[in-house]
């Protein structure tokens, strides 16, 4: 497991909860915690997945429990943090990993032309379709997903040498991709939000940061990218156009950045940033 890490760093004794771990990209934070000596809880919204991959890590020899949680019900959070207290005691770490979109949060379209509106296809999906429950769904999942979590476990690392919060953004937190309204919003809210909770936790010795990925291939956005046959879409190809280093990232691309930021060495004076990790999707202009 630790020989797949870029570096290593020392997190022996330390507690880190990872929301959303059973996912293609948080999974990878889950073994890099694990190798690196913490006791990983890994939460889920079901638990098989979560049981799973702990099942996973304790094979590889690391730490790491299962555990089931709704990011969005502060009573499950609360009955996840007792059975966290209880196995491993109190959190030092927490990656706000789980988030997501909705395809009904989502325009078919890039651009609204006016035929869109007067010889309306079945199949259209306009800005003036979009559905206040779903947007209010992506919104919730993705900033309330992060807060609700953050104020269950912060109050563990309040003053908890090397406590730290790191949050997942995304590159159109910056620029706003087409088509994804909902999305880009909420991603945006989690950037301002993690700048906020840096601020605020600054006295009690909290670090909050956050990652803002690129195009990662996952299985949440796989049908997006590909083709029933493999072959790359439309859109998949005007994004790989746009990312100067010409490809899709790989989920272990992330964990050299995750690892710098939970480091208290590497980065005791780094707090309220949001650092792209995207193949410079966000700095190219298109020209």
């Amino acid at each position: 497991m630790s020989s797949s890490l870029p570096f290593k760093v020392d997190l022996s004794g330390k507690v880190a909860v990872v929301t959303g771990g059973a996912g293609v990209l948080c999974s990878q934070f889950v073994d890099a915690l694990a190798a690196c000596g913490a006791k990983v809880a890994i939460l889920d919204r079901n638990l098989e997945p979560a049981e799973q991959k702990a099942l996973e890590v304790t094979q590889n020899g690391g730490i790491a429990i299962g555990v089931q949680a709704n990011v969005l019900d502060k009573a499950s959070l609360k009955t996840a943090h007792e059975e966290i207290l209880a196995k491993l005691g109190p959190c030092d770490i927490l990656i706000n990993g789980a988030g997501g979109n909705h395809p009904m949060g989502t325009t078919t379209k890039e651009y609204l032309f006016e035929e869109d509106l007067t010889e309306k296809l079945a199949d259209t999906v306009t800005f003036f379709d979009l559905e206040a429950d779903k947007i209010e769904f992506v919104f919730n999942l993705n900033y309330l997903g992060t807060l609700l979590p953050s104020q269950e476990f912060a109050r563990d690392m309040v003053n908890r040498p090397g406590a730290t919060i790191i949050n997942i953004s995304s590159m159109n937190a910056f620029t706003p991709l087409t088509k994804i309204p909902a999305y880009s919003g909420a991603k945006a809210a989690v950037s301002n939000f993690t700048q906020w909770l840096a601020v605020h936790m600054s006295k009690v010795g909290i670090r909050v940061n956050a990652i803002a990925p690129g195009f990662f291939v996952t299985a949440q956005n796989d049908k997006l990218l590909k083709n029933e046959d493999g072959s790359l879409t439309e859109r998949s190809e005007k994004i790989l156009r746009n990312t100067p280093m010409g490809r899709f990232g790989e989920a272990k691309e992330l964990v050299g950045t995750l690892l710098y930021l939970v480091s208290e060495e590497a980065s005791s004076f780094v707090n309220g940033v949001i650092i792209p990790v995207d193949g410079a999707f966000s700095a190219y202009s298109g020209v």
